[in-house]
């Protein structure tokens, strides 16, 4: 095929495709046409990588209940309809629970970004961070963990989470003192020291009927952040007023943001089809990804 052919013989692809897609209108190919060939600089969606860090990827949990100004967009029915159907994506369940042995707990949601490098509390407790933490003898691990937790030989509630997405790792959810926390877990294990304390656990899962909602209803694509100045891309979602709605879930400068365009409206349904073309990552089918490969998840019970 010359060079000369390859453009009509685009165009033609685009016509069949926009065509299934039950797209006809002349302005509706227009848009597919010119989405599919925007060149952004897309990344992969992949896995949250093992960290003893919460924040380590995407914050899905906020799903569960997420505020009515999450969302950003130009009318606040795209927004609140929007934000409906995400918030039955992920799926919370609370479990209390008599006794837990400390030393199955992996991380913690404090939000320290130099924790998310750290695959477990013995790697953290030996890094530069930890060092002015010593535990040398039974009474400085007492001393220790009660930095951590003030009522620890009190007995008191810890708080945990745990989420699909993060596999078997048991989070705990206090806010200060994750240095002393991790040393006195590391120094618990290496000693077989059994640590018990009552707990309170939310378990979050995706919801596959969710997933599906979302999938049927709305393109959900990671968009990078040079899209929202880019004149090309920003024409097309302004110009005609499509309706979109955009969501941050991810606290590090310069991440992705979900654009969520509503297969209801032909142009927005177009525009989702050309990012998928040009690149842009489908946020629906990387989180079914999560749902299939997940391995087995403990419980504080096992």
């Amino acid at each position: 095929m010359s060079l000369s052919q390859q453009p009509s013989s685009l165009s033609s692809r685009l016509t069949a495709l926009a065509q299934r897609l039950g797209l006809i209108g002349r302005g509706q190919r227009q848009i597919l046409e010119r989405a599919s060939q925007l060149r952004l600089p897309f990344s992969a969606l992949t896995p949250p990588r093992e960290s003893i860090c919460w924040q380590e990827g995407p914050q899905l949990h906020r799903l569960v209940d997420l505020p009515r100004d999450a969302l950003s967009g130009p009318v606040q029915e795209d927004k609140a309809q929007a934000r409906a159907t995400l918030m039955r994506v992920v799926e919370l369940e609370k479990r209390s629970m008599a006794s837990l042995d400390l030393r199955q707990i992996e991380g913690f949601c404090c939000g320290d970004p130099q924790q998310a490098a750290f695959t477990s509390f013995e790697q953290y407790a030996a890094s530069q961070t930890c060092r002015p933490v010593r535990i040398i003898s039974y009474k400085d691990f007492i001393r220790t963990i009660s930095l951590a937790l003030p009522r620890f030989l009190a007995g008191e509630r810890i708080e945990l989470r745990q989420a699909d997405w993060h596999g078997q790792r048991l989070f705990w959810a206090g806010e200060q003192h994750g240095e002393a926390f991790a040393c006195a877990v590391a120094y618990a294990r290496r000693r077989g020291l059994e640590i018990t304390l009552p707990a309170d656990l939310a378990h979050y899962r995706l919801s596959l009927d969710g997933l599906a909602q979302l999938q049927q209803h709305y393109h959900v694509h990671a968009m990078p952040g040079a899209a929202w100045s880019d004149p090309t891309f920003m024409g097309l979602l302004l110009d005609k007023g499509l309706p979109y709605a955009r969501l941050s879930l991810q606290r590090s400068p310069g991440a992705a943001e979900y654009l969520l365009l509503p297969k209801h409206s032909a142009e927005a349904r177009a525009l989702g089809e050309g990012l998928r073309l040009a690149g842009a990552p489908d946020v629906v089918a990387h989180l079914k990804t999560l749902t299939d490969s997940r391995p087995h998840t403990r419980t504080a019970a096992e």
